[in-house]
């Protein structure tokens, strides 16, 4: 069953969605929205060019990677060696999403999502301090050339997009991201879905009750505005790895 969203911010029971985890189509991207659906496992996701209203995916199959599991694989810490690279976090968050929209002409395919209307959300998400990017910058040249973004809300990262424009730049921001995120206890990635990638990096499916009660539990995070934020995702710098 979809159920149709209206102004009042609220999501249906996601036990009731379909299948593939769509429960919702309507609404808005207002923070509000934002904040509520991914305090629940929510979040959108739909075509811009060929859908209306937002569609909101809550899967009972969950998909994460848990920090303290990453994988590094022996080619990548062969990567992080050869000191090529630099990664940052919060230096260029609106250069980070336009990557991840426009890399290899995403934005021009069929069944896009990154368009105008996400890339507004969550750049007034990421102003507020819900949502952070991790940049990947070539040394010799000072060019951008990979990163993630997504949302850092209650003590959990949801990731919502990555790009590359030389080999194996997203799989090292995610990898400075989970180390990060260990660090100050953040207990899951939100992959949202399983990829081969994702795979590759020692992801794992979870229920959506698991998914939820470790959502809900304490972790060593400082509180903002009553709602927990990840202190490891601010503005920083770290040459060489």
């Amino acid at each position: 069953m979809v159920w149709q969203l209206d102004e009042e911010l609220w999501f249906p029971n996601p036990y009731m969605g379909e299948p593939d985890g769509l429960v919702a189509i309507g609404g808005d991207l207002s923070a509000d929205r934002l904040l509520l659906a991914y305090s629940n496992g929510f979040f959108p996701w739909y075509a811009f060019n060929m859908e209306r209203e937002p569609h909101w995916y809550c899967p009972l199959d969950r998909y994460v990677i848990f920090p303290s599991e990453i994988h590094v694989s022996h080619s990548m810490r062969q990567l992080l060696r050869q000191h090529k690279y630099e990664v940052t976090v919060n230096q260029d968050f609106d250069a980070v999403i336009r990557g991840c929209s426009t890399a290899q002409g995403r934005n021009e395919q069929s069944g896009a999502w990154l368009g105008p209307d996400i890339i507004k959300a969550y750049t007034a998400l990421h102003r507020m301090g819900y949502a952070a990017s991790v940049e990947v910058w070539e040394l010799d040249s000072g060019r951008l050339v990979g990163g993630l973004y997504g949302v850092t809300l209650c003590n959990a990262f949801f990731g919502e997009s990555m790009f590359s424009l030389v080999p194996n730049a997203s799989k090292l921001a995610l990898i400075c991201l989970a180390k990060g995120l260990e660090a100050v206890g953040a207990h899951f990635i939100d992959c949202q879905f399983e990829t081969p990638l994702f795979a590759s990096m020692g992801g794992r499916h979870i229920s959506y009750e698991e998914y939820m009660e470790m959502l809900t539990h304490p972790s060593p995070l400082t509180v903002r505005n009553n709602r927990p934020v990840l202190p490891g995702l601010r503005r920083s710098r770290s040459a060489g790895l």
